[in-house]
C-alpha cells in the first residue's frame, strides 16, 4: 500500500513517501490475490468460503439423520457461493479473451507497421535513386544550356562555312606556291652545283694554262741565257729573269 507524501501547511515542506511492502512484497500480494480471487486484504478469501460451504454441505449428506432440509440449505448456500466465485471468473475469461484478441490486433498491426516500415524504406531509397538522376539531370541541362550560350555567341553557320571555303583556298594557294618555290629552289639547287662545277673547271684551266705559261717563259730565258753565253763570254752579263 502506497502512502503519498502530503505538504506540511505553512512551511512548504514535503514529507517524503512511505510504502508499506517493497516490490517482491507487492508481486506476491498481486499474486496471491489473483489466485485466491481476493481484491482486498479484510476479508475472507472467496476461495475459503466456497471450500467452508463445500465443507459444510458434504458434512451435513454424510450425517445419517433426517436432514433433507438442512442439505438443501447448505446445497443452495454452496451453489450461490460458487455462482458468485465463478462471476469473476468469467469476467477475467473475458479479460483474457479480449487482452488475447487485442495481443493479436498489435500483432497484426505491428505486422502492419512493419511493413509500412519497409515500404517507407523503400520509398526513401527510391526517392533517393531518383534525386540522384534528378541531379545528373540538371547537371546535363546545365551543360547543354551553357554550350547552347557557347553556339549561339558563335556567327552562322554559312559566314562559317564561308570562312572555311576562303582558308581552304588559301590553303590551296599556299600549297601551290611551296610547290613552286620547292621546284625553284631545287632548280636554283642544281643551277649552283653547276656553277660550281663550271668555276672549278674554269679554275683548273686557269692555273693550267698559268703553268703552262711559266713553262715557257722558263724556256725562253734558258735559250737566251744560253744564246748569250755562246755569242761572247766578255760581253754585256746575261739578263736575270725571275
Amino acid at each position: 500500500m502506497l502512502a503519498k507524501g502530503r505538504r506540511v501547511a505553512g512551511k512548504g515542506e514535503t514529507v517524503p513517501a512511505n510504502y508499506a511492502f517493497g516490490p517482491l512484497e507487492d508481486d506476491s500480494i498481486i499474486k496471491h490475490r489473483l489466485l485466491t480471487r481476493t481484491t482486498t486484504t479484510r476479508g475472507e478469501p472467496p476461495l475459503k468460503k466456497l471450500q467452508k460451504k463445500f465443507t459444510s454441505f458434504a458434512l451435513e449428506v454424510e450425517k445419517e439423520a433426517d436432514n433433507y432440509g438442512d442439505c438443501e440449505r447448505l446445497a443452495k448456500a454452496f451453489l450461490q457461493e460458487l455462482n458468485t466465485f465463478e462471476i469473476p471468473l468469467l469476467k477475467s475469461k473475458a479479460v483474457i479473451d479480449s487482452n488475447l484478441r487485442e495481443k493479436e490486433n498489435l500483432n497484426d498491426l505491428k505486422d502492419e507497421i512493419n511493413r509500412q516500415i519497409l515500404q517507407a524504406q523503400a520509398d526513401i531509397e527510391d526517392l533517393k535513386r531518383q534525386l540522384e538522376e534528378s541531379k545528373i539531370e540538371r547537371k546535363h541541362k546545365e551543360e547543354c544550356e551553357s554550350i547552347r550560350k557557347l553556339v549561339a555567341m558563335q556567327p552562322p553557320r554559312s559566314e562559317t562555312q564561308k570562312v572555311i571555303t576562303e582558308l581552304e583556298k588559301e590553303i590551296a594557294m599556299l600549297g601551290a606556291e611551296n610547290i613552286a618555290s620547292s621546284r625553284t629552289l631545287e632548280l636554283r639547287k642544281k643551277q649552283f652545283a653547276l656553277l660550281l662545277h663550271v668555276v672549278d673547271e674554269l679554275q683548273n684551266t686557269i692555273e693550267e694554262e698559268q703553268r703552262s705559261l711559266v713553262e715557257e717563259l722558263r724556256n725562253a730565258v734558258d735559250d737566251h741565257n744560253k744564246s748569250g753565253v755562246e755569242d761572247g763570254s766578255g760581253g754585256p752579263e746575261a739578263m736575270a729573269v725571275d
